[in-house]
């Protein structure tokens, strides 16, 4: 591949204006050079804003763009594995938002894709390049708190209000067509990803979930079981119906020495508890939270580096949802 990756982005949507759009122009050797969204006045708005010098509102010809070598997929789940797989038989490259599709069978096609390719394929779990996690992960790997046992996670948030439900930017994100499921697939990938990313393969998931609010289609409630090959197991609680002030967002690992309790939405400070006594780790904000992981997947792309996150982990965290969020028949 050339020495610079020349990114082609579909989606224009709101992860893409700070998260994660801006920061392909600041890490070397990459530049984003057309942008793409099937409402064309959303495109060239995008396009003049960040300053990006082409546009376009057909995929297919982002696509086949010569001067393009990479694509970022920022469009909604339903789309992802169309997008990905149509980039891949191009010769491009692509770096995928997560969840990286609706469901496992939709994702295994991708990775099939991906592996008959001359692309690349790199998910969209950004948070495994972040100092934050890294650290936690190095805390793990030193055994600060001895081994590890047991990991208990907390997701809560209140119900959404009529305001939040009749917004477009949040509705899409409620539907299992579009989305593969409500807020559950929206948040839970960074958290998994992070399990497998600290932990390794999975040997077994057991999971429920129901919708015990019904302010819409997709479950709102969902708990699981995961037990990695190396012994550790994993219990977390999603729940997005509780009442006002009730919110939640903790991790705790728990090993035969200590603790370790983080967010992983929240701000990056880690707790570590050992000895009976307690060390706190802060790190500031990241001005786009993709950066540290578009940097790695840039390096990957040009073989300077591993993939820092490959398609089959992807795969891995959409079989645990389905697992989770599976109906009896």
């Amino acid at each position: 591949m050339q020495n610079t990756i020349k990114w082609g982005m579909i989606g224009c949507g709101d992860v893409t204006e700070v998260k994660s759009g801006p920061a392909f122009n600041k890490v070397p050797n990459s530049a984003l050079i057309a942008v793409m969204s099937r409402n064309a006045f959303k495109a060239e708005d995008y396009a003049r804003r960040h300053r990006v010098p082409k546009w376009y509102s057909d995929t297919q010809a982002l696509i086949d763009d010569p001067e393009i070598n990479a694509i970022y997929i920022a469009t909604p789940p339903l789309s992802h594995q169309e997008l990905t797989i149509a980039a891949l038989k191009a010769g491009k490259s692509v770096y995928v938002e997560k969840p990286m599709a609706i469901h496992a069978a939709a994702g295994q096609q991708m990775v099939e894709a991906a592996a008959r390719s001359n692309g690349k394929l790199t998910i969209a779990h950004y948070r495994r390049e972040q100092p934050v996690f890294k650290k936690i992960r190095a805390l793990i790997d030193e055994q600060a708190i001895g081994a590890v046992k047991f990991v208990t996670l907390e997701y809560l948030q209140p119900s959404l209000s009529p305001k939040e439900l009749a917004d477009p930017k949040i509705q899409w994100r409620l539907d299992p067509v579009i989305a593969g499921g409500g807020l559950f697939h929206d948040i839970a990938p960074h958290q998994l990803d992070l399990m497998l990313y600290f932990f390794g393969p999975i040997e077994k998931s057991i999971g429920i979930s129901g919708n015990q609010g019904g302010l819409y289609q997709a479950d709102d409630l969902v708990t699981g079981v995961l037990k990695f090959k190396n012994n550790v197991f994993f219990n977390g609680t999603w729940c997005f119906d509780m009442p006002a002030g009730t919110q939640k967002d903790l991790c705790i690992i728990t090993g035969s020495k200590g603790t370790i309790s983080f967010p992983v939405f929240g701000p990056g400070k880690i707790e570590l508890i050992r000895d009976g006594k307690t060390e706190v780790f802060n790190f500031d904000a990241l001005e786009h939270v993709q950066q540290p992981m578009i940097g790695a997947t840039v390096r990957y792309f040009l073989n300077e580096t591993a993939n820092p996150c490959i398609g089959e982990d992807g795969l891995t965290v959409m079989e645990i949802i389905d697992q989770f969020t599976k109906k009896e028949d």
